[in-house]
């Protein structure tokens, strides 16, 4: 299970529905403080038993300039950091592995082409690399000239590019509870049996977890509900039993 910090303007937000122009900072309980990444990225590590850390820089993503200085804090903590930043090209892989992150996040919804990964992937190593399988309400969020095509072909394609990782994340489901989509996820298993598979948006408890290791997921993606109680670290010690990690 890694635990997700969504970063905009220096804080950790509370990332709900994919509305970004809504998002607020997080309010959790002690010990950490409104909008403290920092903090937050700690208690995920200790109190709630996270191993794994993703950092969404919402700003990079927005082709703002990114956190960088956020990000280095957040890698020194020494938990495995998944960095997405709106990477489109190779210099910006090769920054973000500077930064410390453990895996680069490649998402859809900015990524200029496929051949635009295929060059990251041969540049930092597919292993070092991880897909945003980028959904809304289940169709593929594309940036500008970049052609649309059903989720599962848009994995596979991902695959092709040598991508180590797939992430499945439909966000208009982020934060709202409403569960995973798992027909998707199913679908995009079938298309790369031999990467790893992570999902998040709408994770609401523990029966959430086992269905999406039945659908064959390795890993999930956790915010809201780590933050309002209802996995704790018990929980994660369960999933992570329950799903077999990483492929790569």
């Amino acid at each position: 299970m890694l635990g997700v910090l969504d970063l905009l303007g220096g804080r950790a937000v509370h990332a709900v529905a994919g509305r970004r122009d809504i998002y607020e900072a997080v309010h959790g309980r002690p010990p950490y403080g409104p909008g403290d990444a920092v903090a937050l990225a700690r208690w995920y590590m200790g109190e709630a038993g996270v191993t794994e850390l993703y950092a969404a820089d919402l700003d990079a993503i927005a082709n703002r300039p990114p956190q960088d200085t956020l990000v280095a804090s957040l890698a020194a903590l020494g938990a495995p950091l998944w960095l997405d930043a709106g990477i489109r090209s190779v210099s910006a892989a090769r920054h973000a592995l500077e930064l410390a992150a453990a895996v680069v996040v490649v998402g859809l919804e900015t990524m200029p082409s496929f051949d635009a990964l295929a060059d990251i992937c041969a540049s930092a190593g597919g292993d070092r690399v991880a897909f945003s399988l980028d959904l809304r309400n289940g169709e593929p969020i594309v940036a500008p000239g970049v052609q649309s095509e059903p989720a599962h072909i848009v994995a596979g394609r991902a695959a092709g590019a040598g991508a180590g990782a797939i992430i499945v994340i439909d966000l208009a489901r982020v934060g709202t509870g409403t569960g995973l989509d798992l027909a998707v996820i199913a679908r995009v298993r079938e298309a790369v049996p031999g990467l790893t598979l992570l999902a998040g948006g709408g994770v609401r408890g523990t029966e959430d977890l086992a269905r999406l290791a039945d659908a064959g997921c390795d890993g999930v993606l956790v915010a809201t509900a780590l933050q309002d109680g209802r996995l704790g670290a018990g929980d994660v010690a369960a999933a992570r039993r329950l799903q077999p990690g990483p492929r790569r």
